[in-house]
């Protein structure tokens, strides 16, 4: 899977860029690519929440929604940025990546009010 993703503001600490692709991680299910159009050196890895996070549910607000054009729950890819590490992986779960499925719109959304770890360690799941 390739998709192009625009940000409707920059992510965090990577102004001025907005404009992205996103690839599949070849033989790594749900783990991707995120790479910036306008400079390709720039890259994140980020992980689908659905397949690694099945009990994370951010609370995205309205205004969130409205920005990228969400008008439900089933339109929205939660994508969590992953920092590999020598002693392991960790994700931020207090600024996940919302995606519109349709329009490849997104925004990194800062989770107010919420208890998520900016560095939550990824740990892998048994089969």
């Amino acid at each position: 899977m390739s998709a192009a993703l625009a940000f409707v503001t920059p992510p965090a600490g990577l102004a001025p860029l907005t404009q992205f692709t996103l690839n599949e991680v070849s033989g790594a299910e749900g783990l991707y690519s995120l790479r910036a159009v306008e400079n390709t050196a720039i890259r994140l890895f980020v992980l689908d929440a659905a397949v690694y996070l099945p009990d994370y549910a951010p609370e995205i607000s309205d205004e969130h929604c409205r920005a990228i054009d969400l008008h439900s729950a089933e339109d929205a890819m939660v994508l969590v940025v992953a920092n590999p590490g020598e002693t392991g992986t960790r994700m931020n779960l207090l600024a996940p990546i919302v995606v519109n499925v349709h329009t490849g719109t997104c925004a990194q959304v800062i989770l107010d009010d919420q208890d998520f770890p900016l560095q939550a360690e990824f740990a892998v799941r048994s089969a």
